[in-house]
């Protein structure tokens, strides 16, 4: 492994030596910051792996294996793409040149012409390259092989510097081999991450064969329509121009990356990989991706939000103005009777004056900080206006009952004070588990409250992200600050998806994630992980702080039960999930407070007997539920996941809690005095 940067820079030799110098060091800094990002994923993986990253705007580079020779599987299919320009560049092959397809030179596999164009079509031979690149075509490939010639391109890399890339025979035609031994060795075809990043560079300076030639081999990349590798986790925007590879034992991608900060060439080689699956779990096609989201994050790190406060005035508009104007109405008397619209006009600026002048403020139309304070609580349309006092009386508590039936995939009981599993199905299998997820985020940041009881008073201010995050929320805005005490509160009643990221960023930052350059989000989501492996949650991993589905993002109802059993020893996360409702005030960074009233989603809590602890809903996961219960002096913990509806999951942990309390009684009776006296 090595770690390469360059400057150049025509200044005085004494500057430029001090500059470059100066660059080296930093940006060897970040390298290692970026092999530590990178290194543990390929660790983790059973295989052989080579990775080449390079950002082709700062230089910074990064190395693993790139030397090592491997098999490319259709990434080969990049090179046969360079030669088939170079002889078009040449002229010995015209640009208009067309093919005829033939029965014998279908092959399976990969691609669109053998399956769906009839032996005799004629067809551009330019249109059969782009049909190599988009969807892989293994007789498009055989099909330019035919014109360009196997030798050819092995030649073409060889001038170019790249001795190990070759192509060794047509794509299934193992007996059309120009390199019987390596044929037998690396398949299809061969070369190293170093090769690739070289043709990539070449390619992105517009150099790979000619300017006009690399601008079309752009266009053909950019149109591969695989997307389950490097591509796999990165966002949206990021236009990836590449090739992909995929046989059983090696997965491979190599491209040139167009991002916000700059172009990033990528190459990740996988082989001899014990994963040998096809489809969205294959481990090989997730590291590529993960190689791929770790250097992207490290070149685009998360900044923070920085919100400014704004008076509201003349031309604002929105959400808080709708809120302003309800209060006008309700506070000034007589009411000015004004629209609640969201639009800050005449109307609304003259009440405003209005509102000033009677409580001893500057009389002009801003809405400041301490207009804000003589207005007291605000509300939002989003505001929950549900009150403490309105909570129905608890029903009558449950009595033991029989083997119950249940409609969950998977569940399991256990008695929470000592451990001993009761009854079970399915227990260990990895499910989607959604919200139930939160409880490892409410066990890091119990623990973390634990050392420091202070932490609770701290302020805590939603993020852009946090409050774009989908699904179940707390409904704080960005911007907005709650105690971190309530922000606690919003995680586990809710189920507030957007208080999930802000706890999970307030964590990261707390760690040092901006020191060490990572996300706070990511270093949160490693320190679940981390947690989830101490605690001996073998068949879990987490993805996110709150649940919503991943295809990685698994966990067994084992695994809850232990998560659970290590959460309630803390009291204050009994105190918080036995709360049936909670309320809080949430102040806007432009000196407004609104309250927010949350009523628990675990409707078991309207039952005496149940005490906890978490629920969970998504289309992948079914309802999910962790549910506590105390029956004459037994703690019960019951564990379902994939229920059929959010009902069902209610139905279906009483019905096992009440089977679980006669399993004890029974286990109880049977210990006669004169045994528990020996």
């Amino acid at each position: 492994m090595r770690f390469l940067n360059s400057t150049t820079c025509e200044l005085q030799v004494l500057r430029v030596v001090h500059f470059c110098f100066w660059i080296w060091l930093v940006c060897d800094v970040h390298a290692q910051d970026l092999a530590q990002r990178i290194e543990p994923l390929i660790e983790k993986h059973q295989g052989s792996v080579c990775v080449a990253i390079k950002h082709l705007g700062t230089g910074e580079t990064y190395l693993h294996r790139e030397k090592e020779v491997v098999p490319t599987a259709s990434l080969i299919k990049f090179p046969v793409l360079v030669e088939y320009y170079r002889q078009r560049q040449a002229g010995m092959l015209p640009p208009d040149l067309m093919v005829t397809l033939q029965e014998a030179d279908k092959v399976p596999g990969s691609g669109i012409l053998t399956d769906h164009f009839l032996s005799g079509t004629v067809v551009p031979l330019e249109t059969v390259a782009h049909l190599m690149i988009t969807y892989s075509d293994n007789t498009a490939t055989n099909l330019v092989v035919d014109k360009v010639g196997l030798s050819n391109v092995v030649k073409t890399m060889a001038e170019l510097g790249l001795p190990e890339t070759q192509i060794h025979s047509k794509v299934f035609r193992r007996d059309t081999s120009i390199a019987v031994e390596r044929s037998q060795k690396y398949g299809l075809g061969s070369t190293t991450a170093a090769d690739m990043l070289s043709l990539l560079e070449k390619l992105h300076e517009r150099k790979l064969v000619s300017e006009e030639a690399s601008e079309q081999m752009m266009k053909h990349l950019l149109s591969c329509d695989d997307k389950t590798k490097l591509l796999r986790f990165l966002p949206k925007e990021v236009k990836g121009y590449h090739k992909t590879g995929a046989v059983n034992e090696s997965r491979t991608d190599a491209g040139l990356f167009q991002t916000p900060s700059g172009w990033i060439a990528m190459v990740c080689l996988t082989s001899q990989n014990q994963d040998k699956s096809w489809g969205d779990t294959n481990a090989a096609e997730i590291l590529c991706g993960r190689v791929a989201q770790a250097a992207y994050e490290y070149f685009h790190p998360i900044a923070r939000d920085d919100f400014k406060p704004e008076s509201l005035k003349l031309g604002s508009n929105g959400p808080l103005v709708e809120a302003l104007q309800a209060a006008l109405n309700d506070r000034l008397s007589p009411s000015p009777k004004l629209s609640v619209d969201g639009d800050f006009g005449g109307m609304t600026e003259q009440a405003v004056v209005r509102f000033r002048r009677e409580n001893g403020l500057e009389e002009i139309g801003l809405v400041d900080a301490a207009m804000w304070a003589k207005i007291g609580e605000i509300k939002l349309d989003k505001d929950n206006q549900e009150r403490l006092e309105d909570l129905k009386p608890l029903e009558a508590p449950d009595e033991p009952s029989g083997m119950p039936v249940v409609s969950c995939k998977a569940w399991v009981i256990a008695d929470a004070k000592t451990g001993e599993l009761l009854g079970g199905n399915r227990q260990d299998e990895p499910l989607d588990i959604a919200s139930t997820t939160k409880m490892m985020t409410a066990l890091l940041l119990a623990q973390e409250i634990q050392s420091d009881p202070k932490l609770l008073d701290e302020r805590l201010v939603f993020s852009k992200r946090a409050d774009e995050t989908t699904g179940s929320s707390s409904t704080v805005r960005a911007g907005e600050s709650i105690l971190l005490r309530d922000a606690f509160y919003g995680l586990m009643l809710p189920s507030g998806n957007d208080a999930a990221v802000a706890v999970a960023e307030w964590y990261g930052l707390r760690k040092g994630a901006q020191d060490k350059k990572i996300d706070p989000l990511d270093l949160f989501i490693d320190m679940m992980n981390q947690r989830a492996q101490e605690l001996g949650m073998m068949h879990s991993v987490f993805r996110n702080p709150h649940g919503m589905t991943h295809p990685e993002h698994k966990s067994t109802c084992s695994d809850l039960l232990i998560l659970a059993r290590e959460l309630i020893k803390h009291p204050l996360v009994m105190e918080i999930v036995q709360s049936r409702r909670h309320s809080c005030v949430v102040h806007g960074l432009e000196g407004y407070t609104r309250r927010l009233v949350w009523s628990n989603s675990n409707q078991l809590l309207d039952r005496q007997g149940y005490v906890g602890i978490k629920t969970g809903t998504t289309d992948a996961a079914g309802a999910c539920l962790v549910s506590l219960s105390r029956h004459q002096g037994f703690e019960t913990l019951v564990v379902t996941l994939g229920s059929s509806g959010s009902s069902a999951r209610y139905s279906d942990s009483r019905n096992l809690h009440r089977w679980a309390w006669l399993i004890q009684q029974d286990k109880s009776s049977a210990v006669s005095p004169s045994s528990e006296r020996r």
